[in-house]
């Protein structure tokens, strides 16, 4: 195996907090080396969410709790939407556009898990979500889990 170019880490940064219909949202962005996430692309990743989230965001095991992605990377854009669903489950809908064109997402038909940098946040929600809903001795804490965030060089 070889390695295209030795790993740089990336800023993986939360960027705000965003209410679309009844879901709350933590929106993160990824972006190379010395730089962050363009605007452009940061409002797209909100505007997916707003379609790719599940209409009703508290019935059918849902509790109104969701993270974004937005991947400003070398070649391409990624908008990546996850949500908790059933207690103890990520559900996610991936996007992608060039990286000259945020504003042409478009599906991704099979999506990977998500890069090291993705993965990163996807694995600080994670602990997250055990720590302050699945397992906080004081019960699910919503508002805990909303308040707390990623940022790292990854």
């Amino acid at each position: 195996m070889q390695v295209a170019a030795p790993h740089k880490p990336r800023p993986v940064r939360f960027v705000r907090q965003e209410q679309i219909r009844d879901w709350r949202l933590k929106l993160y962005g990824i972006a190379l080396p010395g730089s962050e996430p363009r605007d452009e692309l940061l409002a797209k990743t909100v505007d997916v969410a707003t379609t790719a989230l599940p209409e009703q965001a508290l019935e059918d095991g849902r509790h109104g709790m969701a993270f974004v992605i937005a991947h400003d990377a070398a070649t391409v854009c990624f908008a990546l939407v996850y949500w908790w669903q059933s207690e103890n489950e990520l559900h996610q809908r991936c996007f992608w556009s060039p990286r000259d064109d945020p504003s042409a997402m478009s599906p991704i038909e099979h999506p990977a898990a998500g890069c090291v940098w993705e993965l990163a946040a996807i694995d600080f929600e994670r602990r997250a979500w055990i720590e302050d809903v699945l397992a906080n001795p004081g019960g699910p804490d919503l508002e805990r889990y909303l308040s707390r965030s990623f940022n790292a060089d990854v």
